[in-house]
């Protein structure tokens, strides 16, 4: 499916067990906030959690987007998350591990509402073009954590060993024409190291980053979005284009590189 809105370039996970962080949220310069019922949220707190997402996001969130990330199907608290998520005023629903386009179709039924899913298993990765063409689905996040560890990847190995899963996550999204959001970087007082892995998530392919703390919002935004010689030099681009191959600035564009400068305005101006 196509997906209208212009995809987040930064996407905060918040435990919904949190008060003050969602509070603080409000504030914040992030794009896309994904109130989390799973991983951060222990077992004896999922029933308060729920409930908590629910009410935040009717509170809402300014112009933000926001999301709930539900447990996964093998999970007892699933199917209650995803009755509570159909009833929110929530913009999307997050599914972890996904792994199959059923499982995807399944939860756009049960929420009629937008699902990310997250791909985090070598089966995710396997299945996520069949995934992304689900209508429905709006976007795939790279689970970068669980899939570091499916793969047996040493202990910070870095990404190199992530490639070719973080490809075919961006080539399946591509090919349905659904967002590709990168995985979170777990250093939190390593502001260059963040700043390296956004500038690879971009090269790679990706709209933007997912986070775990506010500190990582400002730099994961300049990162995946357009610096002032790109925006320039798109509206020359776009300026100078009269049809057809042509010379400009010593290259060669034509209509496809028009569409890409005129998709990045677009993107910037938003």
């Amino acid at each position: 499916m196509t997906t209208a809105r212009l995809a987040p370039r930064t996407a905060l996970f918040l435990p919904a067990s949190n008060p003050r962080a969602i509070a603080k949220a409000r504030a914040l310069a992030v794009d896309l906030v994904i109130l989390d019922l799973e991983d951060a949220v222990r077992d004896d707190a999922k029933t308060a959690a729920r409930a908590a997402a629910v009410a935040a996001v009717a509170e809402g969130f300014g112009p933000r987007l926001c999301a709930i990330r539900a447990n996964g199907s093998g999970f007892g608290e699933h199917v209650e998350d995803l009755a509570a998520i159909a009833r929110s005023v929530a913009d999307f629903v997050v599914l972890p591990k996904t792994e199959t386009a059923e499982e995807a179709a399944d939860v756009h039924a049960a929420c009629s509402k937008p699902v990310l899913a997250m791909i985090e298993t070598p089966l995710g990765v396997l299945a996520a073009a069949d995934i992304a063409a689900v209508p429905g689905v709006s976007g795939l996040i790279a689970g970068t954590n669980d899939l570091a560890a499916a793969l047996r990847l040493p202990p910070a190995s870095g990404r190199e060993g992530l490639s070719v899963a973080l490809q075919t996550i961006v080539l399946a999204a591509r090919a349905n024409e659904v967002w590709a959001i990168d995985g979170v970087f777990n250093g939190l007082d390593d502001a260059e190291g963040l700043a390296a892995e956004c500038r690879d998530g971009r090269m790679l392919g990706f709209d933007g980053k997912t986070l775990i703390h506010p500190g990582q919002i400002q730099i994961a935004a300049r990162a995946f979005g357009a610096s002032p010689e790109e925006i320039e030099d798109a509206r020359a681009i776009v300026e100078a284009a009269r049809g057809g191959a042509e010379r400009f600035r010593g290259r060669m564009i034509e209509a496809m590189h028009v569409a890409q400068a005129q998709a990045l305005i677009e993107r910037n101006r938003a």
